[in-house]
């Protein structure tokens, strides 16, 4: 009999040191609803209804693969990325704390495409088409109203240079083979971007247009480009441009004078290539100007490619375009192989860390919306905190004190084993570095529940043994004999419901699930084997006939 303790005792004391092990070492990580962070439910954005069921289902499959990649790299500990249905994603960041950076970098379809920087003449003759275009679309009327009356011509660049203001415009990018843009003075030239109007004929799109500070780019007001986009925007426009042509705007702002423009580039509709061939990307300094920039490099398949463009356009204006805004656009003084870099200005350095995150992760074969967005303040989490554990401090001196004064040792007995199951409980979710939410902690309790009614139904088989005559030991051993079957009963069907929970449940109810399922295995040990064993120990310096305390 004492060898089967001492083995059942090593065995105990075995579990007990690996979970402490487990929980110094991982330690417990709280949930999205204990520390605070960021609640996103996303939808494949589709405002025409063109996409056909699969087509959203695929797009979403893909998307979540994507996003898990991004976020994996920012850094979040146990996100929350999970597809519910075909249609939606929730993503929950605990601790986050900068929600714009992460949600522009969820959101980010990072869809990279290098196209050619053409001549403004290509699209010359179809503005007066295109401004007729708008004027046809929005009325003489409401365009008087917006003030685009009969204008001059539009201003070259040697008018906004000398304007009352000594400050330049920024000098042409130039790309060199194996290096995005190194900086060179671009030499524009005074003509204007259009010719004169005739009296009475109103131009609301041309009247915009600065001759820009290389061919292909104009420079148009920062406090016109709003509504320079919404002329753009009109589907009359898009039937005006021509079909080989497209207009898509700088990134970032330049300050001319006192004012501030932004590049209006005329590039070819279609890109030479995209960033699918893009193999990584690598944010970094320029040491010149000690400005950010990402390095990157393409694939073999690529590489070649870009050699043979850039090699036939050596002296044209490459665009990187990302996203639809040309992130800078360098003269191509070379032929240029697999690598090479985008700058960024005046951008921060996270900033471009974020855009090479992007990059290496692949670009969102859809765009997504957020449908729903919540987020939950650290002081609300450490709220829930102080209200899990006052309640889990409740409910365990309340079964402490009936245990104790219902069952009296035996009670005792059971409350050492129901410290083993706490300590085994927190080791398995450390060991499993499962997450730790509100629904979680209530899991908790309610499997501390659970061990103790294991026990009760123990005792009360003891109790009805030992009331029919049956000699003390012989009453522990069918006692717990008789309680097994409803022990396993119990525990069984409990842990098929947590596992549907955790199959089928999102963010909460699954850590509900994780801590309930611990807890009924961490329970089923702790009755079965670890009150048995204190049990033997208690027997174990008492004579046969001697009673015992329950």
């Amino acid at each position: 009999m004492l060898k089967s303790i001492r083995g059942r005792i090593i065995t105990i004391v075995i579990l007990v040191a690996a979970a402490l092990g487990y929980l110094f070492t991982n330690g417990i990580k709280y949930g999205l609803d204990l520390q605070g962070g960021m609640h996103l439910v996303l939808e494949v954005d589709d405002p025409d209804g063109t996409m056909t069921a699969d087509a959203r289902a695929d797009h979403i499959d893909r998307s979540e693969r994507i996003i898990r990649t991004r976020i994996d790299e920012f850094g979040v500990e146990e996100p929350l990325i999970q597809k519910v249905g075909d249609e939606r994603l929730i993503i929950e960041l605990p601790g986050i704390q900068d929600e714009g950076r992460a949600k522009a970098l969820i959101q980010a379809n990072a869809f990279l495409e290098f196209k050619l920087v053409i001549p403004t003449a290509r699209i010359q003759s179809a503005l007066p088409r295109i401004d007729r275009a708008i004027v046809a679309s929005l009325g003489e009327e409401a365009l008087r109203e917006l003030g685009q009356v009969t204008e001059a011509p539009s201003q070259s660049l040697e008018d906004l240079l000398f304007r009352g203001a000594d400050t330049g415009a920024a000098a042409a990018d130039s790309l060199q083979p194996g290096a995005a843009a190194d900086s060179a003075g671009g030499e524009a030239s005074g003509d204007t971007a259009q010719a004169e109007p005739s009296a009475g004929e109103l131009r609301p799109f041309t009247a915009l247009l600065n001759q820009g500070d290389g061919d292909g780019i104009y420079f148009v007001a920062e406090s016109d480009v709003e509504r320079a986009m919404s002329f753009l925007a009109l589907p009359e426009v898009r039937l005006a441009m021509p079909r080989d042509v497209s207009l898509q705007w700088g990134s970032e702002a330049v300050g001319i004078g006192a004012r501030t423009y932004r590049r209006l580039y005329v590039l070819e509709a279609e890109a030479f290539m995209t960033g699918d061939m893009l193999e990584n990307a690598v944010a970094n300094r320029d040491q010149q100007f000690n400005r950010p920039l990402v390095h990157f490099e393409l694939n073999r398949r690529g590489g070649r490619r870009f050699a043979d463009f850039t090699g036939q356009h050596v002296g044209d204006f490459l665009a990187i375009v990302l996203d639809g805004e040309v992130m800078s656009a360098p003269v191509i003084r070379d032929r240029i192989g697999a690598t090479g870099q985008i700058e960024l200005g005046n951008s921060p350095m996270e900033e471009a860390r974020d855009l090479a995150l992007v990059l290496r992760a692949g670009a969102l074969t859809a765009p997504l919306k957020i449908m729903e967005e919540r987020t939950v303040g650290p002081s609300l989490g450490q709220d829930s905190i102080d209200a899990g554990f006052l309640a889990g401090i409740v409910g365990i001196v309340l079964v402490v004190g009936i245990m104790l004064a219902y069952y009296r040792m035996a009670g005792l007995l059971a409350l050492g084993a129901l410290a083993v199951y706490v300590i085994l409980v927190l080791g398995g979710l450390a060991a499993l570095n499962a997450t730790l939410t509100v629904p979680g902690i209530a899991g908790l309790i309610l499997s501390v529940g659970m061990a103790v009614d294991a026990n009760v139904l123990i005792f009360e088989r003891i109790r009805e043994e030992l009331i029919a005559g049956r000699a003390t030991r012989t009453a522990v051993d069918e006692g717990f004999g008789n309680a097994l079957s409803a022990i396993v009963d119990a525990n069984l069907t409990t842990l098929i419901t947590a596992l549907i929970l955790f199959q089928f449940g999102t963010g909460p109810v699954r850590g509900f699930a994780v801590t309930l399922s611990i807890g009924i295995v961490a329970s089923f040990f702790s009755a079965i084997f670890v009150t048995r064993t204190l049990f033997l120990l208690y027997l174990s310096g008492k004579k046969t006939a001697d009673p015992i305390s329950i």
